[in-house]
């Protein structure tokens, strides 16, 4: 059976057919396509903070991209360019906690990743522009920034990226402190691309948009290791 990776989803006014703004639990196929391309079947998560039992099903996790965090759960005021989910939060809090806890395999993509890094304790800047002075990891709308990254050695991003060094971005929020996270790569502006937590199984976190290039080194290093959990046989 391939490992069941659980992708945590959007809720969002949609539109399709005769039907209009309806609110819609979803998320980007590039996620899903890009899990079973690395040989997992993706199981779509809506949010629900009730408990985290869903995690009882699940070989692995990703938490997908998304809104901005409420700054309330770093122990900050929010900013006028901070637009957040409060039910996605209190959903994917739960499950990343529960997962965590259970050394279940997690990877976070963009916000999935800076949940991670509020999960760990640390803290989150709310609008690059100006923190950098400049808008290079989202210079447009729906425009992809590209970044040259810099990994630690000896890390896990640093071992599955090898020389490859630029990746796709699309975020205006980034991490000010990574917690108890390790670092695992800066862009060129010194900006925390990627975290990790050695003392895990596969917790790792990623600024970057891996699923829109199918990048099979992540997500294979992901279904990989779901492949070890055992959960679901």
């Amino acid at each position: 059976m391939r490992p069941v990776i659980g992708i945590t989803t959007y809720v969002e006014p949609a539109t399709w057919g005769v039907w209009h703004d309806l609110p819609t639990a979803l998320v980007p196929q590039d996620y899903v396509a890009a899990v079973t391309a690395a040989g997992g079947r993706a199981l779509l998560i809506p949010p629900d903070d009730v408990d985290a039992d869903v995690l009882d099903l699940l070989d692995g996790l990703l938490l997908s991209g998304g809104a901005d965090l409420e700054p309330e759960l770093y122990g900050a005021e929010p900013g006028p360019l901070t637009v957040t989910r409060p039910e996605r939060d209190a959903a994917e809090m739960l499950l990343a906690r529960g997962a965590l806890a259970r050394d279940l395999p997690v990877l976070g993509v963009c916000r999935g990743m800076q949940l991670l890094v509020v999960a760990a304790g640390g803290s989150l800047h709310q609008h690059l522009p100006d923190v950098l002075g400049h808008e290079a990891h989202r210079p447009e709308p729906a425009v992809y920034g590209r970044q040259e990254i810099t990994f630690v050695p000896g890390s896990r991003i640093s071992a599955l990226m090898g020389a490859d060094r630029e990746v796709r971005c699309y975020h205006h929020q980034g991490v000010a402190d990574a917690g108890s996270l390790a670092v695992g790569g800066r862009a060129g502006d010194g900006l925390v691309e990627a975290v990790e937590d050695p003392a895990k199984r596969f917790v790792l976190g990623v600024q970057w948009h891996p699923e829109v290039v199918r990048d099979k080194r992540i997500f294979g290093a992901l279904v990989a290791a779901a492949g070890t959990s055992g959960t679901n046989g």
